[in-house]
């Protein structure tokens, strides 16, 4: 079973930058989906962006063309790049992979001026 470490949330302005970085304790190379996933207060979490082992990106309309998923198999690490944020990106960010335990504990990303 592997295990899955968010890092890099924190306290941003709006239109800044944050990058979040998924640590996972086992090699990923042979995980075949991983992604980012978010829970705003009273919402359900939901997707943000998905990334199989092969490429082909997805991602949520909400933050198509601000975010950048990326997977390094070599550093075991999951990236979500996000420039320009907003308010309403406030959330938990939780990590996903399609191995259990599935999620990671989640880091706390807040867009606030």
């Amino acid at each position: 079973q592997v295990q899955l470490a968010e890092s890099g949330g924190g306290l941003v302005q709006p239109g800044g930058s944050l990058r979040l970085s998924c640590v996972v304790s086992g090699s990923i190379s042979s995980i075949d989906v991983m992604g980012w996933f978010r829970q705003a207060s009273e919402k359900q979490r939901e997707p943000v962006a998905l990334i199989p082992g092969d490429g082909g990106a997805r991602y949520a309309e909400s933050v198509k063309g601000r975010f950048t998923i990326s997977r390094d198999n070599v550093k075991n690490t999951m990236y979500l790049q996000m420039n320009n944020l907003e308010p309403d990106d406030t959330a938990v960010y939780y990590c996903y992979a399609s191995v259990e335990p599935f999620w990671g504990p989640g880091t706390q990303v807040t867009v606030s001026s």
